[in-house]
């Protein structure tokens, strides 16, 4: 993605009539800076691992990026014939994988069609044990899927396949995971799958404390190639634009607001013009509008 030169955010204003006629630049990196740090929780740009390609019970594909990070806690250590005495007892339930599961984001497969992708992120001691051992790798992705399907109400099916040549789709984003202060853990169960029956939480969640605002864009004219595209995020935990940080790029929106309440990641199926866009957080409305001009056909 790139960064555009300028900031995409402006001061605070409630006339709305004034909105599209003062769009402020400054440095998106010099915001970053200045904005305050959580102390519960800490913010890692995992790094990419392997993509793997399955699809949902309505035939719908879903691409899965393994990614690793050293700020994820490791499981505990298990060798081949501990996992195999794991699957086969009665009570798995005391070994979890630490994951964090990060949100789903639009992307386009290699035919130029539309699909989702979602990014789990993992120790890299345990990417390396997984990278080494195909039972582990089977155990891992099934329990990852579980996490999934839980998470966002879906039904993934076991069948998978690796991308060749291609650690990740889509742009990788930073994820932010608590870290201090009685963490929320989410005990996800699993179900009967190829590794045998195992009905008790393996998967051991590390929280993230943002959540994807509701947002709308309109695209105007709106039936055929538009000249600008209009999106408006609802923020209503946000009090300043000083919390808020903006990343604008050739198709995609990307918006962080903190300490740690929501975090958004766009496609947007247009090339924008990204020096000319701009956007303003209404005070009153708690709404973000972000304008972007859009190439031509």
């Amino acid at each position: 993605m790139t960064t555009t030169d300028g900031s995409l955010l402006s001061t605070e204003m409630n006339n709305e009539d004034a909105l599209y006629e003062q769009l402020l630049l400054q440095a998106a990196k010099e915001m970053q800076n200045q904005l305050p740090t959580a102390q519960e929780s800490q913010q890692i740009r995992p790094q990419p691992g392997f993509c793997v390609k399955t699809k949902t019970k309505i035939n719908e594909k879903v691409f899965v990026n393994v990614c690793k990070s050293d700020q994820i806690p490791p499981p505990p250590d298990l060798t081949e014939d501990g996992l195999v005495s794991l699957l086969e007892s009665d009570d798995p339930s005391g070994y979890r994988i630490p994951m964090s599961l990060g949100e789903p984001h639009a992307e386009i497969d290699n035919s130029g069609n539309g699909c989702t992708a979602y990014d789990i992120v993992i120790n890299s001691k345990f990417y390396n044990t997984i990278q080494s051992n195909k039972l582990f790798m089977e155990f891992f992705l099934t329990i990852g899927f579980e996490g999934l399907e839980n998470k966002y109400n879906l039904e993934l099916s076991r069948e998978w396949r690796m991308l060749k040549n291609r650690k990740f789709l889509g742009s990788i984003t930073e994820q932010n995971i608590r870290t201090k202060s009685k963490p929320v853990i989410q005990e996800l169960e699993s179900s009967a799958s190829s590794l045998g029956t195992c009905n008790k939480p393996l998967l051991s969640e590390i929280e993230s404390t943002c959540v994807e605002p509701e947002y709308t864009i309109v695209a105007d004219p709106a039936d055929e190639h538009p000249s600008f595209l209009v999106a408006e995020i609802s923020l209503p935990k946000v009090d300043s634009v000083g919390s808020l940080l903006l990343d604008l790029g050739e198709d995609r929106i990307v918006l962080w607001a903190r300490p740690d309440l929501y975090h958004l990641d766009v496609y947007i199926p247009y090339n924008i013009v990204q020096e000319k866009s701009g956007s303003q957080f209404n005070r009153k409305t708690k709404v973000l509008t972000i304008t972007m001009p859009v190439q031509p056909a």
